[in-house]
């Protein structure tokens, strides 16, 4: 699909992978929608990288776990430019609590990370359809992980609910084809102050320098590294549709296997 001139909204774009993502689709000359809930600041300084790429950009405060802060995120889309041509969901949360300890979360913590990862995403593919329907194109990327492949992650609620948006990537690309094509991603390890923040500088060094030493790759991934493969699915991969493509330097891999000689 040809992205320059085109719309692409991010979910979750102040930082992280989400500014990534943007900066490169600015980059290739395409408008992009910043979003944010908190974040303002940085969503600014964002912005206005965009902004010096030579693309024109909307800021939009919402939380996409309210359906009517994903339907007027995509309404504002369309009043400036009249069309979106992709999207990508991004905007993630989590708790980190050890998948042992069971009695460390409540079903509320189950809910408020479904509202985010699972329901988000929904809502805002459901805001956008018809405008990518009537335009005859559009790309869908949600932003999973391995935790949704392996069973691993920051805590069993996030893992669920990245397997249950893996899930329902499948359903909505068997549906919503021929015009508009929906793929997940399912980044690692990945370097930044989110999992440092919730693993502490102690574990995420030690998480960092295994990745570094066990990976097939060698490599502990950074945002720009799960950006780039979030816009190839909304710029190259036209004949791509209801794939999970796991961006992890092939950590699910595992170590390698002996070999008997």
């Amino acid at each position: 699909m040809e992205i320059r001139g085109g719309v692409t909204i991010v979910t979750g774009s102040a930082t992280g992978v989400g500014a990534a993502a943007v900066k490169m689709l600015a980059a290739r000359g395409c408008n992009v929608v910043i979003n944010y809930t908190k974040s303002e600041a940085e969503a600014r300084e964002t912005e206005a990288a965009c902004r010096a790429l030579g693309v024109e950009t909307l800021l939009c405060q919402a939380d996409v776990s309210k359906d009517a802060d994903c339907r007027r995120m995509a309404a504002e889309a369309m009043a400036k430019w009249g069309r979106i041509d992709g999207l990508i969901n991004n905007a993630g949360t989590t708790q980190f609590v050890n998948h042992a300890n069971l009695e460390g979360l409540d079903a509320d913590d189950f809910q408020r990370i479904y509202a985010v990862n699972v329901i988000g995403p929904f809502q805002m593919t459901r805001a956008v359809v018809p405008h990518m329907k009537a335009a005859g194109h559009g790309s869908v990327v949600n932003v999973s992980s391995i935790a949704g492949v392996m069973g691993v992650g920051s805590s069993i609620a996030y893992t669920a609910s990245k397997g249950a948006l893996n899930t329902m990537t499948l359903s909505l690309a068997r549906v919503l084809g021929p015009e508009i094509r929906v793929n997940t991603i399912c980044p690692g390890f990945i370097q930044g102050r989110w999992l440092r923040g919730g693993m502490g500088d102690e574990a995420y060094e030690a998480a960092k320098a295994a990745q570094e030493r066990m990976t097939p790759l060698h490599r502990a991934g950074t945002p720009e590294d799960m950006a780039q493969a979030a816009v190839w699915f909304i710029e190259a991969a036209d004949h791509i549709t209801g794939e999970i493509l796991l961006v992890d330097a092939g950590a699910h891999l595992g170590a390698a296997p002996l070999i008997a000689r």
